[in-house]
């Protein structure tokens, strides 16, 4: 029953969310655009890379921009239903907290739901087609579970981003001052767009195992490659996301526990 409310919210949130951006439809286009520019900045940035080199340790330059379009439909996704970056100052700074808990929804769902961003799914979609124009070029083989093992990877990157972000923003229930710490981990979340193998030791066991960023790149990216195929790590990247999703709402229910309010 509580799912299905929360589904019904999100449905109500999405129609008012429709009806600001039809008022203001200038804002809508000025966003999508300014979120291609980024994402095409950041593939044209590896295309620079390989006028120089033939290879990025030994991965080609169709492989690079296979894993980056992977990247791009896991961050689209999140960056649509997990929109965190404004937590502190917004809820806790300004008292907005107050009234999300007065309300019978789970307090996360409230905070991710008033923030929703569909304009960021256009960057799945645009991840979609350099996927899809980097499989044609490798040559790579489409088989029928393809797609199903796409939403499986998809869903667990998208719980690994939600459950450390949601633990980031759950600091600010212990202290209101502003860490810059979010901001940090957008920068590292980065080396997850290219292949962790051209990383040395420890940052491969970072970006794998502290701070799991490799999953929603490469790992599950590699499910559908051949010279790079880690079945393994691939299959483990939907069970991290469980774990860290799962840590990630455990310290958010411990910070609701200790919050007092915007007075205290």
């Amino acid at each position: 029953m509580r799912m299905r409310y929360t589904f019904e919210l999100f449905r109500e949130y999405l129609g008012n969310y429709i009806k600001t951006k039809l008022t203001y439809r200038a804002d809508f286009w000025v966003e999508v655009v300014s979120d291609l520019m980024f994402s095409l900045m950041n593939l044209i940035f590896i295309f620079i890379v390989f006028q120089h080199t033939p290879s990025l340790g030994d991965w080609s330059e169709a492989e690079v921009v296979f894993v980056y379009g992977y990247f791009m439909i896991a961050q689209g996704v999140f960056s649509c239903f997990t929109n965190l970056w404004n937590f502190g100052d917004r809820y806790i700074i300004k008292g907005e907290m107050d009234r999300v808990l007065t309300r019978p929804a789970h307090s996360l769902a409230q905070v991710m739901l008033e923030n929703v961003d569909p304009p960021s799914l256009i960057g799945s979609l645009v991840g979609l087609g350099i996927m899809g124009a980097a499989w044609a070029k490798l040559g790579l083989t489409f088989n029928w579970y393809d797609p199903i093992v796409l939403i499986v990877m998809v869903i667990g990157s998208v719980l690994i981003y939600t459950g450390l972000y949601t633990t980031l923003a759950a600091i600010s229930f212990y202290s209101d001052s502003p860490t810059g710490i979010i901001p940090l981990m957008y920068n590292i979340q980065s080396y997850g767009r290219y292949p962790i193998q051209i990383y040395n030791k420890g940052i491969r066991f970072l970006l794998t195992w502290v701070l799991p960023f490799a999953f929603v790149g490469v790992y599950p990216a590699s499910f559908f490659l051949e010279r790079h195929a880690d079945r393994t790590m691939a299959w483990l990247t939907p069970v991290v996301g469980l774990i860290v999703g799962a840590i990630g709402l455990i310290v958010w229910n411990r910070g609701v526990k200790r919050y007092r309010g915007a007075g205290s």
